[in-house]
């Protein structure tokens, strides 16, 4: 069970790789970012797409641990 398991896991990371890749290769037109008067170079759209990607990846978990509010501590019902 544990081999069958590797191997779907292997196989899903060959794929996300291959989607990634192909994706990387479809876009390759240049294209400048402007934002708040800042630009930067001419560079393929998928490396702001990929970019983007990571800073959510990176930035949504901390929100979630930073927003995370204490849950409160429960109180017996029927007792005073």
């Amino acid at each position: 069970m544990r081999g069958v398991k590797r191997f779907v896991v292997a196989l899903t990371v060959l794929v996300v790789a291959l989607v990634v890749l192909a994706f990387v290769l479809e876009n390759q037109q240049g294209v400048s970012l402007s934002f708040l008067g800042l630009a930067t170079g001419q560079m393929p759209v998928s490396v702001f797409v990929v970019v983007a990607l990571i800073v959510g990846m990176l930035v949504g978990p901390l929100l979630g641990v930073l927003v995370r509010s204490p849950r409160p501590k429960s109180v017996p019902v029927g007792r005073s």
